[in-house]
């Protein structure tokens, strides 16, 4: 493995998580973008399938991006660099940004700032959610995508199963029913 493709690495995750303010759910968009589109390290489907594993296990969602993708793309060292372009800027920023905002807790700015980066937060969701939609549409078509998400959403909100069972269910279910239709 060359050092341009660490570079690349680190980067690629710096950018991503260095505009990624709000935690996972803004860093995400940003991430797909740089992992997908821009370096092509991961397709659509992979894509998804890692977030959604990803979102099964416990722990911030952006270091197992970062873990995963580094590792498939540069193998440990990967990993490392990946995880530490993900984790600096955070730790960097929360050191700094907490004595400051220690100083203006009490400002009208300083909350205004919060309010207004919530709605380019769920714009980016949106965002990202119609891609990876499209994606499932496209590959396993529109009947059996809405099925998916009307069992698991059914199953979320009226029968309280946790998310990370869910998400079992339709790797489950996707390998087996889907994978054998699709021989």
């Amino acid at each position: 493995m060359d050092g341009l493709e660490w570079i690349r690495l680190f980067m690629g995750f710096l950018i991503s998580n260095l505009l990624g303010y709000g935690g996972g759910p803004a860093s995400i968009p940003l991430m797909y973008e740089e992992i997908v589109n821009h370096y092509g390290w991961l397709s659509d489907s992979q894509f998804s399938n890692m977030l959604a594993l990803g979102n099964a296990l416990p722990g911030p969602i952006a270091t197992k991006i970062a873990a995963y993708v580094g590792f498939a793309a540069a193998g440990w060292i990967g990993l490392f660099i990946a995880l530490a372009a993900t984790v600096l800027p955070s730790a960097i920023a929360l050191i700094l940004l907490l004595q400051l905002l220690q100083r203006f807790r009490t400002s009208n700015a300083v909350k205004g700032i919060t309010l207004l980066v919530q709605p380019v937060i769920a714009i980016m969701m949106v965002t990202l959610t119609w891609q990876i939609a499209s994606s499932s549409f496209s590959q396993i078509g529109v009947w059996q995508a809405l099925i998916i998400a009307a069992a698991a959403f059914w199953l979320m909100q009226r029968k309280k199963v946790h998310p990370a069972l869910v998400i079992v269910g339709a790797f489950a279910y996707g390998g087996i029913a889907i994978g054998v239709f699709h021989l």
